[in-house]
C-alpha cells in the first residue's frame, strides 16, 4: 500500500497541499443581523506565523513533543506540519487523512510551530534570549507539564477541529517526535453584542488589558525578532506556563479583597483609579486614608511596563479545567510572547514571583519556552532558512 510519505515525498509536500486551493483567504464579514463574527478561513501564509498576532482562540490544544530524529529528519516533519496546516486552515483533508469529513472550512483553524532549546543542540543557531526559565519560589512544577523539543499549538472556533487537527500532527509525527504532554484550554473573546472583548479568567478577572495592538510599531518591536540569526528575523518567542488557580479560597474574599489583589474592578476591567477598561493606572493616587489606591503589590501594578523599564510582552490566556474522577482543576494556560525572553519576561516573572498579590492563590505548575520560527508562503515551508 502506498502511504503518504510515499505519495508526496518529503520536499513536495508543503507545494502540492498549497497548488490544491492557491492557498487559503481570509473572511472577515459579520452576520449582518446579529453583529456575530462569522467563522473564518486564516491563510496559513505570511512573514509570521498565523496564529501569533491574534486574540486567542475559542478552542485550543497545545501538544509538547521530545525530539527523536536529526537536522534532516526534523525537516522533513517540518515539511509534512506544513502541508498538513495548508490543509487544515483551507478545511481540506490532508492526504493520508483517516476521518477527511471532519476538516471543515471556515472554523478560524491555525497551527503555530514552536522549538524547543533541545532543537538548536541538534541545529545550532540557537535565537539570542531563549533562556530556559529558573524555577522561581512559588513555582511547583511537574514534569507532566514542563519542557518540550517540539510545540504545536492549534485554534479553532470549535473542539472538533481543534482534536482532528491534533490527531493528524500527531499522527505525522511518527517517527520524528514523540508527544510529552498535552494541555487543552478555552477563551471566549467575544460580547454579548458580538464585537471582541478582552476575555476573563476564571477568576472572573478581565485578563489580557493593555497589550499591545495588533500591527502597531510598538507590537512589532515587543513580539518579532530583529535581531539573532537570520532564519529567526520575524520569528518571536513563546513562554508557557500554566498556573493552577485556588478558585475555593479565591471565592472566600469579598469582591473588594479580590479588586485590590488584582488593582482592577472585576465588572468592567477598569483600573481601580478609573472608569473604562482602557484607562491608564493612575499609581500615586491615593484613598481618604492615605493608602495607595492600586497597591503596592497588586498584580496591576507590577506587571505594568511603566514599574518595569518600559518592559512589555503580548500575553494570551487560555482557560482550561482538568478532572480526575471527583477532583477538578481549574487554572490559566498563560502564554507570553516576546522577542527576548531573558531581556523581556524574565524580569518581569521575577518580579511578580517576589511579591504579587496574586500569589496565594495561583500556584504555576508547568513550564516551557519555545522560538516561534517566521512564516512562509506558498511554496515554502516552516523552518526552511534554519533546516534546508
Amino acid at each position: 500500500m502506498t502511504t503518504r510519505r510515499q505519495f508526496f515525498g518529503y520536499a513536495g509536500a508543503a507545494a502540492a497541499g498549497a497548488a490544491a486551493t492557491g492557498g487559503a483567504v481570509v473572511a472577515l464579514d459579520n452576520n449582518s443581523d446579529t453583529g456575530t463574527p462569522v467563522s473564518r478561513t486564516i491563510s496559513p501564509y505570511g512573514d509570521h506565523q498565523a496564529g501569533i498576532a491574534r486574540s486567542a482562540p475559542a478552542v485550543a490544544e497545545l501538544v509538547s513533543f521530545k525530539l527523536g530524529t536529526d537536522r534532516a529528519g526534523l525537516g522533513r516533519l517540518m515539511r509534512l506540519w506544513t502541508s498538513d496546516l495548508v490543509a487544515l486552515a483551507d478545511g481540506r483533508a490532508a492526504p493520508g487523512d483517516t476521518a477527511p469529513e471532519l476538516a471543515v472550512a471556515s472554523k478560524s483553524v491555525t497551527v503555530t510551530v514552536g522549538f524547543g532549546p533541545r532543537v538548536f543542540e541538534v541545529t545550532g543557531q540557537r535565537p539570542p534570549g531563549l533562556d530556559d526559565l529558573p524555577v522561581m519560589k512559588h513555582d511547583r512544577l511537574q514534569p507532566a507539564w514542563s519542557g518540550g523539543d517540539l510545540l504545536v499549538m492549534v485554534g479553532a472556533d470549535d473542539a472538533v477541529s481543534v482534536v482532528h487537527a491534533v490527531r493528524r500532527l500527531i499522527a505525522d509525527a511518527k517517527p520524528f517526535a514523540t508527544p510529552l504532554w498535552r494541555q487543552t484550554g478555552f477563551w471566549d473573546s467575544t460580547g454579548p453584542d458580538g464585537e471582541p472583548v478582552t476575555g476573563r479568567n476564571l477568576f472572573g478577572q478581565v485578563d489580557g488589558t493593555g497589550n499591545p495592538v495588533f500591527g502597531t510599531p510598538d507590537f512589532d518591536r515587543t513580539v518579532w525578532s530583529a535581531d539573532g540569526p537570520d532564519w529567526f528575523r520575524g520569528g518571536t518567542t513563546l513562554v508557557v506556563r500554566r498556573i493552577r488557580l485556588n478558585l475555593d479560597t479565591w471565592d472566600e474574599l469579598t469582591r473588594s479583597e479580590q479588586e485590590r489583589a488584582i488593582g482592577r474592578k472585576l465588572s468592567t476591567g477598569a483600573p481601580l483609579t478609573g472608569t473604562a477598561e482602557p484607562d491608564e493606572l493612575d499609581l500615586e493616587a491615593r484613598d481618604a486614608d492615605g493608602r495607595l489606591v492600586i497597591a503596592q503589590n497588586a498584580h496591576a501594578r507590577l506587571s505594568h511596563h511603566s514599574e518595569n523599564d518600559g518592559r512589555r510582552i503580548f500575553r494570551k490566556g487560555l482557560n482550561y479545567v482538568h478532572d480526575t474522577g471527583a477532583t477538578r482543576e481549574s487554572g490559566l494556560i498563560f502564554l507570553s510572547h516576546q522577542a527576548d525572553v531573558a531581556s523581556q519576561f524574565l524580569p518581569l516573572l521575577a518580579r511578580l514571583d517576589a511579591v504579587d498579590a496574586l500569589n496565594e492563590w495561583t500556584t504555576t505548575i508547568g513550564s516551557a519556552v519555545f522560538a516561534l520560527p517566521p512564516g512562509f508562503q506558498p511554496g515554502g515551508w516552516l523552518g526552511q532558512s534554519l533546516l534546508s
